[in-house]
């Protein structure tokens, strides 16, 4: 089998490169191999869907504006009727927390540059966040930042399930099978092996494995800092505790957003390491240990809760700095990398497809300058690191 590009991975990054390649040059050949077609255990699955503008890189800013802009007009975005009307969109903002005036002072220095950036973000008195949301105990704020427009929860699957059918319409192929070895000839690839015995011969490939990152990196021969970090999510109901409206909200311990007339919530464990990639046993106990101590204390209507269902999803970590890994790889120029999003990749994927594909049909990039997420910061041990890690 031949093929122009072969994306691994089709979770919502292999989808977007595959949609950006085949709306860029109609007629490219682009396949993508993906294990699981069910999602299952994807992080794109299992994502808490957010997306938001406040974060402390500008181009982590810029990545997102473009993103909901995609999210708001999603279906002109992709110039194909996929069935999917709207992402069901819900601007109900992020609101960060500060603790200490030292945590302020970075939210206020921040806020500025969000808001060079085109963001709308707001810093807040305790007061002030006290009259917008009365149900929180503010007393022992310093202050807290605020999203009042383009920011907020859409749906995952959605996204995702409108990358594949416009890419398919465009041309794309989606393959159900493992990538098994990745085969290099004189520093290029030259193809990918699959686990049924193919072998698909190509001018370029796409590393979007999520998680497994790493395991496809080895197979040519190289590596990357890129992990699988377990997280485990709870729905939970709290009748005391009704507000639909209510933001994303980050405190010290946890986050947490309302779900209907339910709310979603996780926490970043204290001790927090990798994990084996096919551990997706729940850590229940930081419910109990963790999580509802601080929520009940900064809300006290959370005083009678009940856990409905969890479930557990890996994040594909970039130890290095928390932050995307984007575009060619030196030492095999046709391996593109899209990885290591440590959590905030749904909401980014649109620009970061749009940017790896540029870049693979173009040379260089073009609509978003992504350099300082390039694969050569890894490799040099240099960090660019993104704060505002959820």
């Amino acid at each position: 089998m031949q093929a122009d590009v072969v994306i691994i991975g089709g979770g919502v990054m292999g989808a977007s490169v595959a949609f950006w390649l085949t709306r860029m040059q109609p007629g490219l050949s682009v396949v993508v191999v993906e294990r699981d077609p069910t999602f299952a255990r994807a992080s794109t699955a299992l994502a808490a869907a957010g997306i938001r503008q406040q974060f402390t890189n500008p181009v982590n800013v810029e990545i997102s504006r473009f993103g909901i802009a995609f999210v708001k007009a999603f279906q002109a975005h992709l110039g194909h009727d996929v069935g999917i009307p709207d992402l069901g969109l819900r601007e109900n903002g992020y609101l960060f927390l500060a603790s200490t005036p030292e945590g302020l002072a970075t939210l206020t220095e921040v806020a500025a540059m969000q808001r060079d950036h085109g963001a709308a973000t707001q810093i807040w008195t305790p007061d002030q966040t006290a009259a917008r949301f009365p149900w929180l105990n503010t007393e022992d704020l310093a202050g807290a930042s605020f999203g009042p427009r383009d920011e907020g929860f859409f749906d995952n699957m959605g996204l995702l399930n409108g990358f594949r059918a416009a890419a398919r319409a465009q041309g794309a192929r989606f393959l159900t099978d493992d990538v098994t070895g990745i085969t290099t000839t004189a520093g290029r690839v030259t193809g990918v092996t699959l686990g049924q015995g193919v072998h698909v011969t190509c001018a370029a490939a796409v590393n979007a494995a999520g998680p497994a990152a790493a395991q496809v990196m080895r197979m040519a021969g190289l590596d990357i800092a890129i992990e699988p970090r377990k997280r485990t999510v709870f729905v939970i109901d709290a009748p005391n505790a009704r507000h639909p409206d209510a933001p994303l909200m980050i405190d010290r311990d946890y986050w947490i957003r309302p779900e209907h007339r339910q709310w979603i919530t996780a926490t970043v464990p204290a001790t927090d390491g990798p994990c084996d990639p096919q551990d997706f046993d729940p850590d229940l106990h930081l419910w109990e240990e963790v999580i509802w101590p601080a929520l009940w204390h900064r809300a006290p209507g959370f005083d009678a809760v009940k856990v409905i269902r969890h479930w557990t999803g890996h994040y594909e970590y970039n130890a290095l700095d928390q932050n995307a890994v984007l575009g060619p790889h030196p030492d095999l120029p046709n391996l593109y990398l899209i990885n290591g999003f440590s959590g905030h990749g749904l909401q980014q994927a649109p620009a970061a497809g749009r940017g790896v594909a540029e870049h693979i049909l173009t040379g260089g990039w073009q609509s978003l300058d992504l350099s300082d997420l390039s694969v050569t910061r890894m490799i040099e041990g240099r960090p660019f690191a993104e704060r505002a890690i959820v």
